[in-house]
C-alpha cells in the first residue's frame, strides 16, 4: 500500500517521525510504501531520492537507511 500521509514507525532501537526522518535523510517526504503485514516501510520516497528501508539484525528489530538517487545526472563520457 503506498500513502502519501507519514505514518509514524519505530524500531526496538529508535521511533521515527516525520521530522525526525528528514533530518537524517536531509530530503523532504513525499510517500512510502507498506507491506500489509509489516508497519514499516519498505521504501520512501523523497524529493531526491527513493530510500530502502533495510533490517539490520536478527536479534533486535532495526534498520537502516540506502538511499537511491531519483534523478541520477547523466555524464557525457
Amino acid at each position: 500500500m503506498i500513502v502519501t500521509e507519514w505514518k509514524d514507525f519505530g524500531t526496538d532501537a529508535q521511533f521515527y517521525t516525520q521530522d525526525g526522518f528528514e533530518k537524517e535523510v536531509g530530503d523532504k517526504f513525499e510517500a512510502a510504501c507498506f507491506n500489509e503485514s509489516n508497519e514499516v516501510p519498505n521504501y520512501i520516497w523523497t524529493t531526491k531520492h527513493v530510500v530502502v528501508i533495510k533490517n539490520n539484525t536478527r536479534m533486535i528489530n532495526d534498520v537502516s537507511f540506502v538511499k537511491i538517487p531519483r534523478h541520477p545526472i547523466e555524464k557525457s563520457c
